[in-house]
């Protein structure tokens, strides 16, 4: 488990612009600053991932992630934020000026609120939103230790978390906001 002061650190090294690989719910995850362009662009370069896939995004609170998102009508909102905190990512209509980096270039926002505490403290310390994908390089397994991460990406990142994930089997469900239907299960 990080300690408090590991967690200070990483979330100092997201606000200055820098990429972390940190533990999640079922894999080890790389994060930053959703809104530093240059930060996302060095994760997509490491893993080799197209621009128009889009990210997840974590958030620290129901709040927070609002502010993000086109409002839903109450039943569909109630029916998400039940679920949260918890490892399932919903797919939700993005307001218009969230950048197109974090979106793929779509109208929607890939977003969680996890209940898996590292995750959550690195979150909150970092400012209350982080980019979340798995880390590894394109077509190959997500990395589910500290050992993993630094064979993938050896010295292309700015900090590493160590700890274990949460123990899910899996990436994280995914689920879209507006119809319901499961996308990742």
């Amino acid at each position: 488990m990080s300690s408090a002061h590991q967690l200070r650190t990483a979330a100092r090294v997201l606000r200055d612009g820098g990429v972390i690989a940190h533990p999640t719910e079922g894999v080890y995850g790389l994060a930053c600053d959703p809104f530093d362009a240059g930060a996302v662009e060095r994760i997509l370069r490491l893993k080799g991932r197209a621009f128009d896939a889009g990210f997840i995004v974590l958030a620290e609170s129901v709040d927070t992630l609002q502010a993000l998102c086109v409002p839903l009508p109450a039943d569909r909102w109630a029916e998400i934020t039940a679920s949260w905190p918890g490892p399932l990512t919903w797919i939700v209509p993005a307001a218009p000026w969230v950048p197109p980096w974090i979106t793929g270039g779509r109208d929607t926002l890939a977003a969680r609120i996890t209940a898996f505490a590292p995750a959550a403290a690195l979150c909150r310390l970092a400012g209350g939103l982080l980019v979340s994908t798995s880390a590894n390089p394109s077509g190959k397994p997500p990395a589910r230790s500290a050992l993993r991460t630094r064979v993938y990406f050896r010295s292309g990142l700015d900090g590493l978390l160590g700890g274990p994930t949460g123990g899910l089997a899996r990436p994280t469900p995914i689920r879209d906001a507006v119809s319901g239907r499961w996308l990742r299960h």
